[in-house]
């Protein structure tokens, strides 16, 4: 199992949910129930209640993740194995 970016995924990670294309942020959480050997499809993701406060300093505006992705050629999803 491994996430766009070819880092092995592991349940209990916390992750960022991308759209298909274009690099969108569409949600975020802990992985759960992912199982091995397909990366399409595979696992839950568990909504992380949000902080009550946010350190600006901490923080990066979604559009400008998307075109950090983009920069890196990771916008797009893999081909299928």
């Amino acid at each position: 199992m491994h996430y766009r970016n070819g880092r092995e995924a592991k349940n209990g990670d916390r992750i960022v949910q991308l759209s298909y294309e274009g690099g969108k942020v569409m949600g975020s959480g802990i992985l759960y129930d992912a199982v091995p050997g397909n990366d399409y499809c595979n696992g839950g993701l568990a909504a992380i209640q949000p902080s009550p406060t946010a350190c600006l300093a901490d923080c990066i505006h979604a559009d400008d993740l998307a075109e950090l992705l983009k920069e890196k050629g990771l916008d797009k999803r893999p081909t299928g194995k």
